[in-house]
């Protein structure tokens, strides 16, 4: 009898679930639940760098998806689902009660941002992190060692003690912090007490600086040397953490009841969505699976005993089993990558506000035009750079605009464009931007080699993958490499219906997972020779142009 998995996708601006058949991968049933107050920009602050969501966009999505996705799916199905994993954005941290309830789900702090989850793409804790990387450079113990020596405001720490700096009663009322990625699974199982929740180990060790080296979490002599605010925290998290192959627990009776399933349901212990759709792009080892959706993140793996006791300085951290079980994982990415396209757009769209208040046309007719330009822009955009010819004389992007994620972190950088002349328009605008994205994963990827890990090929996943031909060509030139593209649409999501096969014991590994449910490869990109040269010279440029950007403003 046929048995299913369901991974459970939390990405920045919706979440997926996906039904997956474990003998042979098929996609059975899918569906997917944008956040209603997230799409409506409520408990977001741009000009503070402030992103914040609301648990309820969580909770909805959860129930909604799955059921939703059960009922699309052939009948008989829900009855053999054996497993759900989760897979979310991260850090992504929560203040909770002892209880391990959001504080935002508890009375008084319903609409205070500060109670909410504090997104990943959320930099307001900048200075914290300085603070952070300050100590920890004259510790006797620098625990951002296995962070790639810089800590970032994107990570948990940082944003923790910037909540509670900023806010006393979340500070009086928070007796733990969490993950998405831990809540949700601890959620599902019925067990959301702080203390005794199976936390994973890549969101720990890759953003709260947990390691084996250290006996778990830093010292709460560090920690308090940081701020006393922190005072006792330590002891109210945790100790141990777990690979994304092992189970949470079981479903329970509660949730079973909600959804439509059985409480022999495995919840396998989560992780962040870049990792598991490395493992659902089938990622190998000294492959780099790059996530390229609104960031980037960059997965790469290596056996442990050839890597050794290596550091690689400037990246988001090294973990033993963080990506695969068994494995090292590597994380490095970029803080804006759609990001930028669509910041892009969103200002050659702005003549729509005039638009929207002529009189020159009917209702219905100006908002079907206002949707068509919005539908079109990208495309239009996507055809016209492509016509370009490649030339170091044109427009020169940096891919900061919201900050600098690898390598070497740096969240208090801008981003620039140079070379503008009267004879520029918005396709050749367009156009040094996607160069600027290209050469900010050039720029990892000669790290990653600097530092002695070399790299043997290059898995493309997500939404910009899959929708631009004109991205990829010149992510290919760039980075002279060919770049595969996963052929699922929904990989991070397959990622976790993977592990969950696992977790719930069907599979013993993660490659036998993957072997078997894998969605294989859509397409291929490859360099061409002579743009590979032109691009060298205009990495140059690029390398110049951001050297001068970030020392002297």
């Amino acid at each position: 009898m046929a048995k299913y998995t369901i991974g459970l996708d939390y990405g920045t601006d919706s979440v997926r679930a996906l039904i997956v058949d474990i003998e042979d991968g098929t996609e059975v049933a899918q569906a997917v639940f944008a956040y209603p107050r997230w799409k409506k920009e409520r408990y977001c602050n741009p000009s503070k760098n402030e992103f914040r969501q609301h648990p309820l966009d969580y909770l909805e999505g959860l129930e909604f998806t799955i059921t939703e996705a059960l009922k699309n799916a052939p009948d008989g199905v829900a009855q053999q689902v054996v497993g759900i994993s989760v897979d979310t954005t991260g850090s992504t941290p929560i203040a909770v009660d002892e209880k391990g309830t959001p504080l935002a789900l508890t009375s008084g702090f319903e609409e205070n941002p500060n109670a909410m989850f504090v997104l990943w793409k959320d930099h307001s804790a900048i200075n914290e992190a300085n603070e952070i990387n300050a100590l920890a450079k004259k510790w006797e113990i620098d625990y951002t060692q296995f962070e790639g020596g810089i800590y970032s405001s994107e990570w948990f720490w940082a944003k923790v003690l910037h909540v509670i700096r900023e806010d006393a009663g979340v500070l009086r009322a928070a007796y733990s912090w969490v993950e998405h990625c831990d809540w949700i699974p601890a959620l599902l199982c019925g067990n959301t007490n702080p203390k005794t929740l199976k936390r994973s180990r890549c969101a720990a060790g890759h953003k709260a600086m947990w390691h084996e080296a250290f006996d778990g979490l830093p010292s709460e002599e560090f920690l308090v040397a940081l701020d006393s605010l922190l005072s006792g925290l330590r002891d109210r998290l945790f100790k141990d953490t777990y690979t994304c192959d092992v189970a949470a627990g079981n479903l329970s009776q509660d949730w079973a009841d909600k959804l439509g399933l059985s409480n022999n349901v495995v919840v396998g212990v989560g992780a962040f969505d870049a990792h598991l759709g490395a493992v659902g792009a089938e990622i190998k080892p000294y492959h780099v699976a790059k996530v390229m959706g609104t960031s980037t993140c960059d997965m790469l793996i290596a056996p442990l005993e050839e890597v050794g006791d290596k550091l690689v300085n400037g990246i988001c951290g090294q973990v033993d089993g963080s990506i695969v079980p068994g494995m090292l994982g590597l994380e490095a990415g970029q803080s804006a990558f759609g990001d930028i396209y669509a910041w892009f757009k969103k200002l050659l769209e702005w003549p729509n506000t005039i638009l929207e208040d002529t009189t020159l046309i009917n209702q219905e007719t100006k908002q079907k035009l206002i949707g068509e330009i919005s539908d079109k822009l990208i495309a239009k955009l996507n055809e016209a750079a492509a016509q370009i010819p490649i030339d170091e004389n044109n427009v020169v992007a940096l891919d900061w605009m919201n900050g600098r994620r690898t390598p070497d972190a740096n969240q208090e950088l801008k981003g620039a464009i140079a070379g503008l002349s009267l004879g520029v328009d918005a396709p050749r605008i367009f156009r040094g931007l996607v160069e600027a994205t290209a050469f900010g994963s050039k720029a990892i990827n000669d790290r990653f080699i600097k530092e002695g890990i070399r790299i043997d090929g290059t898995i493309a996943l997500g939404g910009v993958a899959k929708k631009s031909p004109f991205v990829m060509q010149v992510m290919a030139d760039v980075l002279n490499m060919p770049i595969k593209v996963a052929h699922s649409e929904q990989v991070c999501a397959l990622g976790s219906a993977m592990m969950a096969a696992v977790a719930a014991g069907v599979y013993a590994t993660t490659s036998e997972a993957q072997e078997k449910m894998g969605g294989g490869i859509e397409t291929e990109y490859f360099p061409i020779p002579e743009n590979v040269e032109k691009y060298k010279r205009l990495y140059k440029k690029y390398l110049s142009f951001g050297a001068f950007i970030e020392n002297e403003f």
